[in-house]
């Protein structure tokens, strides 16, 4: 492992001087992706470094143990057993971050929010999950924009799709896909009776136009007048926006903008994310059964989580944790979830690793 880091150093100290050049700086695509990759090894090298320091030290310590006054080998023995404690905590950060990067991790999100089992009350808690995203948002300094939305008439919605847009927002929101279960008593329960109900969560990375070329010949587009609230324009203009791509029969509709341009590119972004995450998908069923226990299958249809209000608790059902402060998670307090789930993977990747 050091010989490896000793070449990430190295690749770190040639690419700052050519951060320094020029020519290099004259060309701005070329001066971004140098600085991107030298971003990118900043933290391993500074851990690196400290490592090293970490070492020479321990080489020191261990002469001052063999010296001939008692209290100098005391200190020095204090000193060593607070070195390698740091060299351990060292070596494990530095294994999380030889760890191999998703690529997805830097990406924006476009982010799927659906109605499951319970009619109007997974309605209403799509519309709960879908603030607590966006409070989280909010948090974090990211953009969130509505590209589709189906609202119910009581404040629900039966689906809404958004890109949330900021540093690494896939790297905190990819665990958040799958089946979330409520279990409170609904405003219309007139006995007091806990029901459940569910909605599922789809978390796709925003693809890049250069990696997903969707063929225009194999795209039906089809116009048609919005429906529902929205002023004179519903009636008028045929601004609705139907997409389907043929050859996999996904279909996607945009009407919440008044100009059918916006309409057509808000859909053909929810497009392009569900084809590159069915490609994705498609390619993670091809892995081995070793690999999909270390990076988790992804399969929506799998209960995630419960939210139960009645005792105020969240219980993630994939590692087991169970917090009692629903309020403050409701209200988008999730980065404790999100870290917690980060450091399981991570340590399931470690261990698949040997």
């Amino acid at each position: 492992m050091f010989d490896r880091l000793q070449e990430i150093e190295n690749r770190y100290i040639e690419l700052e001087k050519e951060l320094g050049d020029p020519e290099i700086i004259g060309d701005r695509e070329q001066f971004q992706k140098i600085a991107k990759e030298h971003s990118d090894l900043e933290e391993i090298v500074s851990k690196f470094r400290e490592l090293k320091q970490n070492k020479n030290q321990t080489d020191e310590t261990r002469i001052l143990i063999q010296d001939s006054d008692p209290d100098i080998r005391e200190m020095a023995s204090l000193e060593m057993s607070k070195l390698t404690e740091n060299k351990e905590r060292l070596e494990n950060a530095i294994k999380l971050l030889l760890l191999p990067k998703d690529p997805n991790d830097d990406k924006n999100v476009v982010l799927e929010i659906r109605a499951g089992t319970g009619g109007d009350e997974a309605a209403l808690f799509a519309a709960d999950i879908f603030r607590m995203y966006s409070r989280f948002a909010e948090r974090k300094r990211w953009k969130l924009e509505v590209l589709s939305e189906s609202p119910t008439g009581i404040g629900g919605y039966k689906e809404i799709i958004c890109l949330i847009s900021g540093d690494r927002v896939f790297s905190r929101l990819k665990y958040e896909g799958g089946t979330h279960r409520v279990q409170r008593v609904p405003e219309t329960e007139a006995q007091g009776r806990i029901h459940t109900s569910a909605i599922t969560v789809a978390v796709m990375p925003e693809a890049d136009e250069v990696e997903c070329q969707i063929d225009p010949s194999e795209l039906k587009i089809d116009v048609y007048r919005a429906s529902g609230a929205g002023g004179q324009h519903v009636n008028k203009t045929e601004s609705a926006v139907r997409i389907t791509h043929l050859p996999t029969g996904l279909v996607v509709q945009c009407q919440d903008e008044r100009s059918q341009h916006k309409n057509k590119s808000k859909a053909m972004k929810v497009l392009t994310a569900r084809f590159m995450d069915a490609k994705r998908q498609e390619h993670d069923a091809q892995l081995s059964a070793e690999r999909k226990a270390i990076v988790g299958s992804g399969d929506r249809s799998e209960r995630i989580r419960t939210y139960n209000f009645p005792q105020g608790r969240m219980t993630d059902h994939r590692i087991g944790l169970t917090l009692y402060r629903l309020e403050s998670i409701m209200d988008g307090d999730i980065d404790e979830i999100s870290e917690t789930l980060r450091s399981h993977y991570q340590a399931m990747a470690l261990a698949g690793q040997g």
